[in-house]
């Protein structure tokens, strides 16, 4: 306390040249309209800067929060695409039990679930991501996953809370596309070499393809609805010994940074697989 004091008296003089100074601005501002609407243009400008930077500090900190509320809202607008709907057959008269339905009588055929990333591999040649989803949550092999960009894999293991997707960059993967323009079909595989490019092949020579084409998911996959973005066409190999063109690709989903993925149930899956493998066996 004696050395606030002490302070005071050092500087009486410099304070109350301060507080004369204030007073005088002060009455400046208040009984001229002209100084008064320059304080304030002046002081509206200061005041909206120092706004800007502090929205700019909380939106960083809230980026995560905000993340989230995205892949809410993402999930819930892909359960109402057309592709996850199929319609039925109008002229019969059809009881439905379990299958979801919407307001036009279409069968809901796939279903999205939200998971976050957890683990993720790029540099092998068998590429493996980790999901924080699992058999808790309805999570079960052979479900297709997709992130917001494009298609990422398919669930291979899964665990209570977690589960393991066989990455597109996986030597092994496989999975049937066609081109978004034309429609011909072929499979698309991973030559191991970059994780931004994967390899489409079977493509007919007929087919009007070039580069800049857009690669989806065909509707005859049993894992992904159909037009769900694989990838777009960088290069075409033309095979003199071959029927069919060899498309190289570049990857839609950018496998450095997913963070978020939605697995996608298709709800029925069970019964097609049953019918195929009856039908298989009873005329092999």
């Amino acid at each position: 306390m004696r050395n606030v004091f002490l302070f005071i008296r050092r500087y009486a003089n410099f304070i109350f040249f301060l507080v004369l100074q204030i007073i005088a601005l002060s009455f400046l501002i208040r009984y001229n309209k002209f100084h008064e609407a320059a304080f304030m243009n002046v002081a509206g400008e200061v005041t909206g800067k120092l706004d800007e930077k502090y929205n700019g500090i909380e939106y960083y900190f809230q980026l995560k929060r905000t993340n989230e509320q995205l892949n809410r809202e993402n999930e819930r607008l892909n359960q109402m695409l057309r592709e996850n709907f199929e319609g039925t057959d109008s002229s019969k008269r059809m009881i439905v039990d379990t299958i979801l339905n919407d307001s036009l009588k279409r069968i809901q055929k796939y279903f999205y679930l939200r998971a976050k990333v957890v683990g993720n591999t790029v540099s092998s040649q068998a590429n493996f991501l980790t999901i924080h989803r699992g058999a808790a949550q309805n999570v079960k092999p052979n479900m297709g996953v997709i992130s917001s960009q494009g298609i990422v894999g398919t669930v291979v293991n899964v665990s209570e809370n977690y589960s393991s997707v066989m990455s597109l960059l996986h030597r092994q993967y496989k999975v049937v596309v066609k081109l978004k323009k034309g429609g011909e079909r072929g499979t698309v595989e991973w030559d191991g070499a970059s994780p931004m490019y994967v390899t489409l092949k079977d493509i007919p020579k007929s087919a009007k393809v070039s580069t800049g084409d857009t690669v989806v998911t065909s509707q005859t996959s049993s894992l992904f609805p159909g037009n769900i973005m694989v990838g777009t066409v960088l290069e075409i190999v033309d095979d003199k010994s071959s029927n069919f063109f060899t498309l190289r690709l570049k990857t839609a989903t950018n496998f450095f940074n997913v963070e978020y993925v939605y697995v996608i149930e298709n709800i029925q899956y069970d019964e097609q697989k049953r019918l195929e493998d009856s039908t298989r066996k009873k005329f092999q």
